[in-house]
């Protein structure tokens, strides 16, 4: 864990990473009855799942500073266990994140999260994104639809200058050309995340004006 967090360039304190390894431990024990993941292996669960979601923390920083007259709104799409928005949560004890997720069992999940973590910035809905009424200055999703249905369910809930942030793994080349000419792609990044062997890709995506 301090390995990867020092790979990742991330500078958490012992409160945060105690938290984020309480989480771990919360997935696994309601992965038994709730089946939340796949991935039930603990080693597998560090790098599938925690450290594949610390790894867009750093890369989020300048959008999640509170550097405006308001704070920084974050909705986390199709959450199911919450990653990422429960370990964005975790590092940006300032930023409200909100994990919208249409199946009952995994938003109680997260909901139990912020209780037993005492996370006041998490929030859990129950819902569908395209039904709701706030807006977000920054809206996510990992593994949840493709970049066309991503930006189309939830583009209601983006703030007038707000950004989308999707975590994929290859390059999403056909998904990119699906786009229409009304969202700007203004930067896609490849990350690499400790002791996975796999490609990953975060995608920022923008309205035109």
């Amino acid at each position: 864990m301090y390995s990867g967090l020092q790979t990742l360039g991330l500078d958490l304190s012992q409160v945060q990473i105690d938290n984020l390894l309480a989480y771990l431990a919360l997935i696994q024990k309601w992965n038994k009855v709730y089946n939340l993941s796949s991935v039930r292996d603990q080693a597998k669960m560090l790098t599938h799942h925690l450290l594949d979601s610390l790894a867009v923390v750093l890369p989020l920083h300048k959008h999640l500073l509170n550097d405006s007259c308001h704070p920084v709104h974050l909705l986390d799409v199709g959450s199911g266990a919450g990653l990422p928005g429960v370990v964005i949560a975790i590092c940006y004890p300032t930023v409200q994140v909100d994990c919208v997720d249409a199946v009952a069992k995994k938003a109680a999940f997260i909901q139990q999260v912020a209780v037993e973590l005492k996370l006041q910035n998490l929030r859990s809905i129950h819902g569908r994104v395209e039904s709701l009424t706030d807006r977000y200055d920054v809206i996510t999703s990992r593994a949840f639809a493709s970049l066309l249905d991503f930006i189309t369910l939830s583009g209601s809930a983006l703030a007038e200058s707000g950004v989308w942030l999707a975590m994929k793994g290859k390059h999403p080349t056909d998904e990119l050309a699906a786009l229409p000419v009304s969202v700007d792609v203004f930067h896609v990044k490849h990350i690499t995340v400790p002791s996975l062997e796999a490609e990953r890709c975060l995608v920022w995506m923008r309205r035109l004006v």
